[in-house]
C-alpha cells in the first residue's frame, strides 16, 4: 500500500519550513515540498535585520539555509521537486510532482509569492536583458553604470540602496509624491548622494536593442505636468511588490480578487478541512518573515488538531 503522509508542506519560505519544524517536533513525520525557489523569497534578500533573535543584520540565504537544516534535524523529508496539480475533493489529499505522487492526510501550503510587473511594453522582450526584479540577484552585472528601480514601498527602497553600493547612479521612478516604505529605509535612501528619486513619474516602454541583448532607456510619463521624456539607464529593476503565487489552487480553494487564499480568522484552515494556508499566499496586510514564520507555526498545530480529531494519529 501507498505511503500516506500526515503532513505534506507545499513551499519552503519562513512558513514552510517553521511548518516542518513544528510538525517535525510533535513527530507527525512531515514531508515538504521545497518548489521552484527553494527558500523564498528571503533567499534574493541580503541584509534582515528586523527577524527576532540577531544583533546584527543577518543574510537572507544564510537564514533559510538554517532553518531548512533545523526542519531536517528534527525529521522532516524534504523533497526537491515543485507541485503541478493537486486533488483535495479526494481524501487522503493527492498532490502531483514533475516526479511523483503524494497521498497526505493533511497539507499546508506556503507558497508564498510573486515578483508584480508592469506589463509594459518592452518589459518582458528584455527580462534578463536588462530588465530584473531582483537587485540582488542580478545587481553585480550593472557595477559601476546607470540604473533604475521603479516603486515606492519597502522592496524599492531596498532595492535602490543595495544598488546604490554597487552603480555609478540609481534613478527611483515613483508615481506618487511620497514612499509608502518605512521610514528608516526612507532616511537611509535621502542620505544616499548617487541616488536620485523622481516623483510623480511613470515608466511606459522599456527601450533596447534586442540584437545587441540590452536596454538603453526607459520611457517615463511625468502626471503631474504630463510630459514624457526617455531616461537613459543600462538597467531597469522593477519593485512594485508581489502577487501571491497561488494559481495551482485556483478553483481548489477559496480565494479573494487578487488571489489570496482565505483563511478563518485568527487560523490557518481554508474551506476544506485538513487543508491549511500559512505566510504570503494568505497574508496580504503585514508579508514579513516573521509573520509568516508565525503562521507556520499556526498551520502545524492546527494540523497536528486535525488528526488528532480525524483519528489518524
Amino acid at each position: 500500500m501507498k505511503k500516506v503522509n500526515n503532513v505534506l508542506i507545499i513551499g519552503s519560505g519562513p512558513a514552510g519550513y517553521t511548518a516542518a519544524i513544528y510538525a517535525s517536533r510533535s513527530g507527525l513525520n512531515p514531508t515538504l515540498i521545497s518548489g521552484l525557489e527553494p527558500g523564498g523569497q528571503l533567499t534574493i534578500t541580503t541584509d534582515v535585520e528586523n527577524y527576532p533573535g540577531f544583533e546584527n543584520p543577518i543574510q537572507g540565504p544564510w537564514l533559510m539555509e538554517q532553518m531548512k537544516k533545523q526542519a531536517e534535524i528534527f525529521g522532516t523529508t524534504i523533497i526537491n521537486d515543485y507541485v503541478k496539480n493537486v486533488n483535495f475533493r479526494q481524501f487522503p489529499f493527492v498532490v502531483e510532482t514533475e516526479k511523483e505522487i503524494f497521498n497526505s492526510y493533511s497539507v499546508v501550503i506556503a507558497t508564498g509569492a510573486k515578483a508584480k510587473w508592469l506589463e509594459i511594453e518592452g518589459e518582458k522582450d528584455f527580462m534578463g536583458l536588462g530588465v530584473s526584479a531582483c537587485a540582488t540577484c542580478d545587481g553585480f552585472f550593472f557595477k559601476n553604470k546607470v540604473v533604475a528601480v521603479v516603486g515606492g514601498g519597502n522592496t524599492a527602497v531596498e532595492e535602490a540602496l543595495f544598488l546604490s553600493n554597487l552603480c555609478q547612479k540609481v534613478f527611483v521612478i515613483h508615481r506618487r509624491d511620497k514612499f509608502r516604505a518605512e521610514k528608516i529605509l526612507q532616511e537611509r535612501l535621502l542620505k544616499k548622494k548617487n541616488i536620485e528619486i523622481l516623483w510623480n513619474q511613470e515608466v511606459e516602454k522599456v527601450i533596447g536593442d534586442k540584437k545587441k541583448r540590452c536596454i538603453s532607456g526607459v520611457e517615463i510619463f511625468n502626471n503631474k505636468n504630463k510630459s514624457k521624456r526617455e531616461l537613459a539607464i543600462d538597467g531597469f529593476f522593477v519593485a512594485i511588490g508581489h502577487a501571491p503565487a497561488t494559481d495551482l489552487f485556483k478553483t481548489k480553494l477559496k480565494m479573494d480578487n487578487e488571489g489570496y487564499i482565505i483563511t478563518a480568522p485568527d487560523s490557518t484552515k481554508t474551506n476544506i478541512d485538513g487543508i491549511f494556508a500559512a505566510g504570503d499566499v494568505t497574508d496580504k496586510i503585514y508579508r514579513q518573515a516573521v509573520t509568516a514564520a508565525g503562521m507556520g507555526c499556526m498551520s502545524a498545530i492546527e494540523a497536528e488538531s486535525f488528526l488528532n480529531f480525524k483519528k489518524i494519529i
